[in-house]
């Protein structure tokens, strides 16, 4: 009784007369271009992003350790893509560097066995600073081949509230979930639910094409948010159709405004926490310019196990849900952290690069109680430390001597060795509730930049490029020639493009801080 009832709502939402006209298609990153009337009409700028304090260098007498969650989202690298081929920089709060390095993948190994991922580490001098080195901490998640990935329980929950009409937001989330939907197997379901005012089931579960493209193409914008209940009934269908053993996931779609019902991102949270535990991930797909809501959609695929892409054209939505659908929704591991301890004879000091959102209490990492992030099924997650040796940490600010506590104990016996840092990485399988543990040590070999690998080479620009945008202090002698000199030397094979692309960007981003570069290829879009 109450399906049909909500349905109706959505229907008589959707089918007002002004809601009635479908957006205009047009040309614009591989789709769509709003056009004039549209632009005129376009409201303020209202977009919102979480405020990101950068991590300072961390002496190792003070805390020896440092621990976070792995993060595999996509999102700023190409939110920050789109301000900058909008002719305008992006601000700084949405420049998140680990989702720019993680936006491209890395050469890593296999793993071996049933261990789901493989763990790679390597240790060179730091491009931006003389004084310190850089280690990259690679995981490769391991691949599937097409036969082996599990069955699909997908429900799109779509948002089709008025802040969606515009070309940018649902015509081109229309024609990305196509893509999806073009890899949809007998064995598959896809069940859709859309919310306005109201939140209602437009299509069951069903594995057949034709009905699941003509549900998409019938969809259109108007009404306010309701997005808490959208949430609730997408769940419920996604229960419902519940495939043991299988991929049971919502994709959210939505440019992130919530504004009526379950709103707060506090009240949004508690929600998405108590709904993963019935074994349901979240994944979190954005959209569109002037209203994105960042940090509500960051959180909601955090808080979801799953992970967040943003989309700003076809390519993107290519990437995301064709070449990667099997990272993206075929989780292998999940509740993922990372702690490290530095050895102090060998390090002074250390600086976690981005992951500022990520980081865990140190109690943390044994507590399997605690959330942390995902990795799919051919993930890389790559994590860089700018680490200065002992004497060279003289600037970092120290604690002072405690009063009621006994002095530090001599270092270890383990410290005499070569070891730079030990790395411990703890996990739970898809569907269990303990964690294991990983451990490695290490060395330092005293490689120079030119020795290390294209892997930490473009990583290394990549995130040079980010501290760049956020004019961080520690990139203040740091040049776009000297970024693209870095990353024009580590693009390695390249397939799609997608490393080239980033010299594009580069460009742009050159110019419009006053420091213009020859063009290089166009963007890969």
């Amino acid at each position: 009784m109450t399906r049909p009832r909500l349905f109706s709502v959505v229907a008589l939402l959707l089918l007002t007369p002004a809601c009635a006209k479908r957006a205009s298609y047009a040309d614009m990153r591989g789709g769509y271009s709003a056009t004039p009337a549209a632009a005129a009409m376009e409201a303020p700028n209202i977009e919102s992003y979480a405020h990101i304090a950068e991590n300072a260098f961390k002496r190792v007498a003070d805390d020896p350790l440092s621990t976070f969650s792995i993060d595999v989202d996509t999102a700023s690298y190409s939110n920050v893509r789109r301000f900058l081929e909008d002719g305008q920089l992006p601000p700084a709060d949405a420049v998140r560097i680990e989702e720019m390095i993680n936006y491209f993948t890395y050469a890593y190994p296999e793993p071996a066995g049933a261990q789901p991922f493989s763990v790679k580490t390597e240790v060179a001098a730091c491009p931006w600073n003389d004084r310190a080195r850089l280690v990259q901490i690679g995981i490769k998640g391991k691949s599937l081949a097409p036969a082996e990935i599990p069955p699909r329980n997908l429900v799109f929950l779509l948002d089709v509230s008025g802040s969606m009409s515009s070309p940018d937001k649902l015509p081109l989330l229309q024609r990305s979930l196509a893509m999806l939907v073009a890899d949809i197997r007998p064995v598959d379901s896809v069940g859709i639910v859309v919310y306005a005012g109201a939140a209602g089931v437009v299509l069951e579960p069903t594995a057949d094409r034709d009905k699941i493209v003509s549900a998409i193409d019938a969809l259109y914008a108007g009404g306010s948010t309701n997005g808490g209940q959208g949430i609730e009934a997408a769940y419920a269908l996604a229960e419902r159709a519940f495939r043991k053993g299988g991929i049971n996931r919502v994709i959210l779609a939505t440019d992130g405004d919530f504004n009526v019902g379950v709103s707060s991102e506090g009240e949004l949270q508690r929600l998405i926490e108590h709904k993963r535990d019935s074994g349901i991930f979240l994944s979190v797909l954005g959209f569109g310019t002037g209203n994105v809501k960042d940090s509500t959609m960051e959180m909601l695929a955090d808080k979801g196990n799953g992970n967040y892409a943003y989309i700003d054209g076809l390519q993107e939505a290519r990437k995301v849900l064709v070449e990667q659908a099997g990272a993206t929704l075929v989780t292998i591991a999940k509740d993922v952290k990372i702690q490290v301890e530095f050895n102090p004879l060998k390090v002074g000091a250390y600086r976690l690069i981005g992951y500022e959102n990520r980081v865990l209490a140190h109690q943390d990492f044994n507590d399997d109680s605690k959330d942390a992030g995902e990795i799919g099924a051919g993930h890389t997650v790559t994590a860089l430390y700018e680490v200065l040796p002992p004497g060279a940490e003289g600037a970092v600010p120290g604690v002072d001597p405690l009063r009621y506590q006994q002095p530090k104990a001599a270092p270890a016996p383990a410290s005499a060795s070569a070891e730079l840092m030990h790395v411990k990485l703890r996990y739970k399988q898809p569907e269990g509730e303990g964690s294991q543990l990983l451990t490695m040590p290490v060395a330092d070999p005293g490689h120079a930049l030119d020795a290390a690998s294209e892997d930490l080479r473009f990583a290394a620009a990549v995130a040079m490029f980010g501290m760049k945008l956020r004019n961080s202090e520690h990139a203040r002698a740091v040049t776009y020639k000297q970024i693209r000199g870095l990353a024009e030397g580590a693009l390695g094979p390249d397939a799609k493009g997608y490393r080239r692309g980033m010299l594009a960007l580069l460009g742009l981003a050159a110019g419009q801080q006053g420091e213009p570069l020859d063009a290089p290829a166009s963007v890969a879009r």
